[in-house]
């Protein structure tokens, strides 16, 4: 799933989800811990947003988190919650991430998950900073991803570093910022973890764009939009289209250059229409 397209990615997990058999694998729960099948809906649902199918990603999730709460098997919801909560923070519904957070933040420490209660508290974090709160939310950020790196786990660690720096970007520490992209990246480079590798590169353009390196951000958006379009990650395609169509139209270029790259890949989308990425893309078409 690293280094492989997320379409890969689906075709495995629904492979796994059809071979399921409840009765001769019931014994896997306990032998991984958490439930197999469950887990393999909640993946199902993060890499459904990848390829840009919000709605259909949100369905699974949510499907998996309730049978999971149905099931009282705690190491189950822990994780599966985990991976509800990751796929919220990306699709942006910032309410639903709030109480989503405090769920595993809650469930983990009463279970004393020392794992999955570090994803709780960074993604609390990321939910404080989403809804306002920048200085209450930085500060579980950080504690939270020490504790992550306590215990050991490196998975996901590209994708943690980032949300600290989209914080530290928020909060104007572009220096900070930068330096946190280029560990995250760097990450990707040594591990070969590169779920999030288009998103990171495309977080780092814009912060060179914020600095005034026009050249060198439109270079980062042409890779970020690279990699997602080699993996098949239309979501994060399109938000790769709509950062170099709006650098383009900043830069005074032809509108019809910045509509041109954007319109196909909108008109592409079927559903998700309420997600940040899409209102942004459709906002700025509009202002085409």
């Amino acid at each position: 799933m690293y280094r492989g397209k997320f379409a890969s990615s689906r075709s495995h997990l629904e492979e796994a989800l059809a071979l399921y058999n409840p009765t001769s694998h019931s014994s896997l729960v306990q032998k991984i811990a958490v439930h197999p099948l469950l887990a393999s809906q909640a993946f199902l649902g993060v890499v459904l947003f990848c390829l840009g199918h919000p709605d259909r990603a949100l369905a699974e999730s949510n499907a998996a988190i309730a049978e999971a709460r149905r099931m009282s098997h705690p190491p189950s919801l822990a994780g599966i919650l985990s991976l509800g909560t990751m796929l919220l923070s990306l699709v942006g519904d910032n309410a639903a991430l709030d109480e989503r957070a405090e769920e595993l933040a809650a469930v983990a420490t009463e279970q004393g998950f020392a794992y999955w209660r570090a994803h709780g508290v960074i993604y609390c974090g990321w939910a404080k900073v989403k809804n306002g709160d920048l200085a209450e939310g930085i500060s579980l950020l950080r504690s939270g991803s020490v504790a992550y790196r306590h215990t050991g786990a490196k998975g996901w660690m590209p994708h943690y570093i980032a949300l600290l720096a989209r914080t530290c970007e928020i909060a104007g520490q572009l220096e900070e910022s930068a330096t946190l992209l280029n560990d995250a990246l760097q990450i990707v480079e040594t591990t070969g973890e590169r779920r999030h590798a288009a998103e990171l590169y495309r977080r780092k353009g814009r912060l060179l764009e914020r600095q005034g390196h026009a050249e060198a951000a439109e270079e980062l958006y042409r890779k970020a939009l690279s990699i997602a379009e080699e993996k098949g990650a239309k979501l994060w395609e399109l938000s790769a289209a709509f950062s170099l169509a709006r650098l383009r139209r900043d830069q005074g270029r032809p509108a019809a250059e910045a509509r041109d790259l954007l319109a196909p890949l909108y008109a592409w989308f079927t559903e998700g229409f309420d997600t940040p990425d899409l209102k942004e893309a459709k906002a700025l078409l509009d202002a085409l």
